[in-house]
């Protein structure tokens, strides 16, 4: 599994979790070994850190930080000495599934990559891949960066019908959407408890301007004014210095400074799920929290202060009957979801959840048999040179990838691991990006507006 993120993490190796049994059948049948998940975390600014990592609360067999073209050539190498002896001596069994858990750019490249690897080879893995959470932004422009894989999981009902709407609405193969659900879904329905718990989750990009959140900071100080006797807390998604899928350059850690903060108000972080044990109100933008409360019945409420708009992300939850104001909020207002709206986000609040997958693991299973037998199609990704030459070659160098998907000359060498200096390198730059990100950056836009 590849991820290039926390959350992108959490669901691919969730998800890996959750398909692996429709090949185990078939291993133990061929003698192989069962579920074993290696981990590739793809390097770049979002690179999770392991507290990061810790507090996913997934364990892989073996991790590795890697470059686009060191994680191709990994994957060659598997194919390669499968059945034999690994590079660490010992025995490396082929891979079966292979999740991409990227962005969309970097599953194109990927994807590309692996086709080229595996050109001529009769057996190879298949792909699967898809998205974290709700796809409420870039419809077209994601979707068609992820064809090609073998399986493009939709988190819900809605997804896997607009998915399948632009892959035949542009003349691409749509027979890989397979409708799941959300992997990370799950824990104890909700019973109310004392005292009172009022959690905002927030969001590292939404809303982007500094007066929005401190708006939003600001009116949830209000409210723990308001209510002394309920407990408010501000669930965040990352520690000063770390990363997640977007970049945060005002953390609300920063804007809490300057606020007079109430006793019954505090910061916490950690797996969402445990928040949740303890919330009786879950209160939102647009995260996708909002649907883990929503599958556990938790009063939910995405907010409207700032306005419904593309740009928030709240625009997806038309229709769910959990818009709502700070100031209705306030006066006591708690939410009531539509259940139609609901059983079609992939939000099984009824019981249904455990069968959500089951689709995606007889597709997998099926895919996995002719992998086995050598008879999968290659890879055919939707962009190719012919249908957008203007496009693909630049998504391809990102990644350090020419036209033909192999590695650009002067591309970084991926034949032994970096050493302690190019290491401290490594994580002397992260920092300077991060913190040019949260602080210079911040100071020149500002300049820029006298």
């Amino acid at each position: 599994m590849l991820a290039d993120s926390d959350t992108r993490w959490k669901w691919g190796s969730l998800t890996a979790s959750r398909l692996a049994g429709s090949v185990e059948g078939a291993a133990e049948a061929t003698g192989e070994r069962g579920l074993h998940l290696d981990g590739y975390l793809l390097r770049g600014r979002a690179t999770p850190t392991p507290r990061q990592l810790e507090e996913v609360g997934v364990r892989a067999d073996s991790l590795r930080e890697v470059t686009a073209i060191e994680f191709l050539k990994a994957i060659e190498a598997n194919g390669r000495d499968s059945g034999g002896r690994g590079s660490d001596g010992g025995d490396e069994a082929p891979y079966d599934i292979i999740v991409l858990a990227l962005v969309g750019g970097a599953v194109q490249a990927v994807l590309h990559g692996l086709a080229r690897v595996w050109n001529g080879s009769a057996r190879r893995p298949l792909v699967v891949t898809g998205y974290v959470g709700v796809v409420y932004e870039k419809l077209a422009d994601g979707l068609l960066l992820r064809h090609g894989a073998d399986v493009v999981l939709a988190n819900s009902r809605q997804d896997a019908e607009r998915f399948r709407e632009v892959y035949d609405g542009v003349g691409a193969d749509a027979s890989g959407v397979v409708e799941a659900a959300l992997p990370f879904l799950g824990g104890e329905p909700y019973a109310p408890r004392e005292p009172h718990t009022v959690v905002f989750a927030a969001q590292p990009s939404v809303p982007e301007k500094r007066a929005d959140r401190s708006y939003l900071l600001s009116r949830l100080l209000q409210h723990a004014k308001r209510h002394p006797e309920r407990e408010v807390l501000l669930k965040l998604r990352s520690k000063p210095g770390e990363h997640t899928t977007h970049i945060e350059e005002l953390p609300y850690q920063k804007l809490v400074r300057s606020e007079d903060v109430p006793p019954n108000f505090r910061l916490v972080y950690g797996h969402m799920g445990e928040v949740l044990d303890r919330t009786d109100l879950l209160v939102t933008v647009s995260s996708t929290a909002a649907l883990e409360a929503l599958h556990r019945r938790v009063p939910t409420a995405v907010l409207t202060d700032l306005g419904i708009r593309e740009a928030l992300g709240n625009h997806a939850f038309i229709g769910s009957g959990c818009l709502a104001s700070w100031d209705q909020l306030d006066a006591g207002h708690s939410p009531t979801p539509d259940p139609e709206w609901v059983a079609r986000q992939g939000v099984a609040a009824d019981g249904a959840y455990e069968t959500a997958f089951d689709a995606a693991r007889k597709r997998v299973a099926e895919l996995a048999e002719r992998a086995r037998d050598g008879s999968l199609d290659p890879i055919r990704p939707y962009y190719t040179l012919v249908t957008a030459p203007g496009y693909l070659p630049g998504i391809l160098a990102r990644h350090h990838l020419g036209p033909d998907a192999g590695p650009l000359p002067g591309a970084p060498a991926a034949d032994r691991e970096p050493g302690p200096v190019r290491q401290a390198v490594r994580t002397a730059a992260r920092g300077a990006y991060r913190h040019g990100v949260q602080r210079v950056a911040p100071v020149i836009r500002r300049m820029g507006e006298l």
